[in-house]
């Protein structure tokens, strides 16, 4: 295969998959192989052909590139927080790509002590990530964990802190995360299955022993679900967790007994989800048991653990779906979110307080922060809209008195957040449902219908796109686009019924409802065909791919990074990592009814001869999550039968994997190559 200007034709081999008497012929299926050099040299043409089509606009990118690197603080610090009489901070300096870690003993004017420099540890490696940092109760070892592959198996080793020395101890192939009991030798962690890469075992390591010596505590043998490891806020128990779409299960232990015996929390359950945290002699756990839908707070002394025994604390409620708690010694903070807003409830223990922190804006994002401190009254949380920077702030819980104690700066600029424009509408969706809408954009714009719009969502897993504020969504706003996030069923923006008619047998309400926002949004003279753009990633880029098969017609350009697109092929294969955790999301195809319903909206199954929206496709050769033959194979079927000249390309970073490259500035040559591609249709160069 040459590398021309021409766009690469992937062969054809035809390759026939057969269930439930259904047969599909699959052309491209040869692409899986990526241990076939005829695979690479495809992968290798369609960059070359990215690269030909995107020529003239690498001057550009360039520029784009910097400018967005240009307002991020390069030599930035976080908050620091305290935990056991350290302080530990994160800080970038200037001119390198990843994060140092340190930590002052007792007090900030304290000496700092480097823990970790990333910049150096990843010199070698075109890809690096350090997962995770567990110190030692005694504070004097931490346990780390680091990928240098991009497929999230992380090998984790141990510091001594007081010496520098790394230890021997080398455990290959984990989640990455590091649980230690109170003896300061005995480690926990989850390990991989080396295929599937379901974390499916959770092992118990003791300091300065051979890994192949570390015993097996516990093994999830359901390919449903996948097992993790960590330590209460209280400090007092190893907890292992179990969790599936749809069920969970918990097993804890004292952390003084290492060599004991788990006890089970509460035996899973179909459809009982379940989270539990440890406060004196009670566990407060939330459940959507007894038909909470939207979940609810219970309690249960540590002798009576199982459901019978728990008792209401925050009754279920219709339209408040409650998100995540926060436990100290005084009080209990419960993050809610009602018709789509977060509330972050303060309740004093004695229940002589409990009221809401103010928040006025129309749509904002507000979430718990890090507070690891059990002892602390002070609730650190973050803040931000669409058109606010991130901020990190500490709420005294006794004086009620707030302080920002870091707020996001832009630099590059004279950027000044009354600039612009944020606001939420109400699309209405074909079956009559109100589907919201944030919209953020430059005051001033005239909108006439003649705007660009990227309209974006994603619509799976209950996961919520909330309207937070990118620095880097400000190169598009100050060109003119405006920028819509829409909060489509199958995130859980507005509430637990919000996800569960957006998934399986009611998944096609996802795409449904973005191309009802889309209509919408024309309708009301945001954009027009002609200047609206849609964007999507991972399960948002199977989202990419129904829509352009239902209503091409709608979108002048189409970013899919990842796409999640061959689902039936997928999701029939039980090998792919992530697969069988899935079937409580997607359905299992192996049941016909899942099959045929899945098969009528997979977005590879049902490319036909028509035209497309110009189009930039993304993927990941080392992508763990979504595979990088599926867009690859989804791209050379539409390249066989679009029926237009409008550009399609595909970008496989040879490097990475889902998330991308690594070191915060790598990544932003991404942004600056979809930008660029959506700016140049739009005629805009600079």
């Amino acid at each position: 295969m040459k590398h021309t200007i021409h766009p690469p034709i992937a062969k054809k081999i035809s390759k026939e998959l057969k269930i439930h008497n259904d047969k599909r012929i699959d052309n491209y299926y040869w692409l899986n192989d990526k241990e076939n050099p005829e695979v690479i040299e495809y992968l290798n043409a369609e960059n070359a052909y990215t690269k030909h089509v995107m020529q003239h606009t690498e001057g550009f990118q360039k520029d784009l590139f910097e400018e967005m690197k240009g307002r991020i603080k390069e030599d930035d610090t976080s908050v620091p927080y305290k935990l056991n009489g350290y302080w530990y901070i994160t800080r970038f300096e200037k001119g390198n790509d990843y994060p140092i870690y340190s930590r002052k003993k007792e007090s900030l004017k304290a000496a700092e002590e480097i823990l970790f420099d990333c910049n150096k540890m990843a010199k070698d490696f075109a890809y690096f990530n350090l997962g995770s940092i567990a110190i030692s109760p005694d504070n004097k070892l931490a346990a780390f964990s680091i990928d240098t592959v991009s497929r999230r198996q992380y090998t984790i080793q141990i510091k001594n802190l007081e010496t520098g020395e790394i230890y021997s101890d080398k455990i290959l192939n984990t989640t990455g995360s590091v649980t230690w009991a109170n003896d300061n030798k005995t480690l926990f962690y989850a390990m991989k299955d080396e295929v599937t890469l379901r974390s499916y075992k959770i092992f118990k390591h003791k300091l300065h022993t051979d890994t192949k010596e570390d015993v097996e505590v516990y093994h999830e043998t359901d390919e449903t679900f996948n097992t993790f490891v960590y330590k209460s806020k209280s400090r007092k128990y190893i907890i292992i967790g179990s969790s599936s779409t749809l069920s969970s299960e918990y097993r804890i232990l004292n952390v003084n007994t290492p060599n004991g015996e788990f006890k089970i929390f509460q035996k899973r359950q179909q459809d009982l989800e379940y989270s539990i945290a440890h406060y004196k002699d009670s566990f407060y756990i939330i459940s959507n048991g007894d038909k909470a839908t939207n979940f609810k707070l219970s309690k249960t002394k540590e002798t009576s653990l199982e459901k019978e025994n728990w008792v209401d604390v925050i009754s279920h409620r219709k339209d408040v779906l409650l998100e995540d708690i926060e436990i100290f010694k005084d009080y209990l903070v419960v993050n809610e979110r009602e018709n789509g807003l977060n509330r972050l409830r303060v309740i004093k223990w004695d229940k002589t307080e409990d009221y809401y922190l103010p928040f006025n804006s129309e749509t904002y994002t507000a979430f718990i922060g890090n507070n690891p401190d059990f002892n602390s009254c002070i609730l650190r949380y973050g803040y931000s809209s669409l058109t606010s920077p991130n901020a990190v702030i500490d709420y005294n819980l006794q004086t009620k008195q707030s302080e920002i104690k870091k707020e996001q700066a832009i630099l590059g600029g004279n950027f000044n957040k009354t600039n612009y424009q944020s606001k939420r509408i109400w699309a209405t969706a074909s079956d009559g449902v109100k589907i919201p809408i944030s919209l953020v954009y430059k005051k001033g714009i005239s909108l006439n219908g003649k705007k660009p719009l990227l309209q974006y969502a994603y619509g799976s897993y209950g996961s919520t796109i909330d309207p937070s504020f990118s620095t880097i969504r400000l190169s598009l706003l100050d060109r003119g686009f405006v920028y819509a996030i829409a909060h489509i069923r199958g995130g859980e923006y507005l509430g637990r019924h919000w996800y569960e008619n957006g998934k399986l047998l009611t998944k096609k309400n996802t795409f449904t409802d973005f191309i009802d926002c889309s209509k919408y949004l024309i309708e009301q003279k945001y954009t027009s065909p002609q200047h609206l753009y849609a964007y999507g990633g991972s399960a948002g880029g199977l989202l990419m791919g129904a829509i352009i098969n239902m209503n091409p017609e709608l979108y002048n350009g189409i970013l899919a990074a990842v796409p999640f697109v061959d689902v039936v092929t997928t999701m029939l294969d039980d090998t792919i990592p992530l697969t069988t955790g899935e079937y409580d999301e997607w359905g299992n195809p192996n049941e016909k009814g899942y099959y045929d319903y899945m098969k009528s909206y997979s977005p590879y199954d049902n490319v036909k001869a028509k035209p497309c929206p110009n189009m930039l496709v993304t993927a990941g050769l080392h992508d763990s999550q979504v595979q990088y033959w599926e867009p690859a194979k989804w791209v050379a079927k539409l390249r066989e039968l679009k029926t237009d000249n409008n550009k399609l390309l595909l970008h496989t970073d040879m490097d990475s994997g889902h998330g991308g490259a690594s070191g915060r500035f790598e990544s932003l040559k991404e942004v600056a190559l979809e930008y660029a591609f959506i700016l140049d249709l739009e005629g805009i160069s600079a």
